[in-house]
């Protein structure tokens, strides 16, 4: 199974051993302040258990991540295949980029790390045509990882959840794209940029 690596990560697969610490960061207020509710321990090993067999159906999806030399465990970064079955909107089906890390890792850059790595195995390995995020339209944090990895909000995109029920506070969600066109755009850029600032003096 597919491991990616960053300069301070390990998106791995999942092991029996993370759920526990999954437990945990699913059941802290602040990790799901955007989210309907803390899961119990059963709804966190259901979606643990999910997590898994996405990777065996798909061939990718959310990784755990380790920070090399600091934890094991600090949540999941990665690829979501969304059918229009489980996710009735618009733009399904579709594949989403996601992360969802412990709260004291938050502020680190760890998010932003991982996921241009998920994004660079999306378009350069998969070959996937567009990656898309959604979250609550109040999910700044969120949102400013979303920005940072190059991706654009259009608010004529914006929808309601399907999966909250109307006058939900939080059912109002933006959407976020990023096309493989543009991805590769912007790797040749910083390519580019790069030589050019090593590049030696005649």
């Amino acid at each position: 199974m597919i491991t990616l690596t960053t300069e301070r990560l390990l998106l791995r697969p999942w092991q029996k051993s993370d759920w526990l610490h999954f437990q945990r960061l699913n059941s802290d207020p602040r990790v799901m302040t955007y989210f309907p509710a803390t899961l119990s321990k059963e709804e966190s090993d259901k979606l643990a258990y999910r997590l898994q067999t996405k990777f065996e159906e798909n061939g990718f999806g959310l990784w755990a991540v380790t920070v090399v030399d600091v934890s094991d465990f600090i949540g999941f970064i990665g690829l979501n295949g969304l059918t229009k079955e489980e996710f009735p909107t618009p733009f399904t089906p579709t594949v989403e980029i996601g992360w969802r890390l412990a709260f004291d890792y938050w502020g680190k850059g760890y998010a932003p790390e991982g996921a241009k790595a998920a994004l660079a195995y999306g378009f350069e390995t998969l070959h996937l045509n567009e990656i898309v995020a959604f979250t609550a339209v109040e999910n700044r944090p969120s949102r400013r990882v979303m920005e940072k990895i190059g991706m654009h909000h259009n608010s004529e995109d914006d929808f309601d959840s399907p999966k909250l029920k109307e006058g939900h506070p939080l059912r109002r969600h933006v959407l976020y794209r990023i096309r493989q066109k543009e991805y590769l755009n912007q790797e040749a850029f910083k390519n580019e940029r790069s030589k050019s600032k090593h590049a030696l003096p005649h």
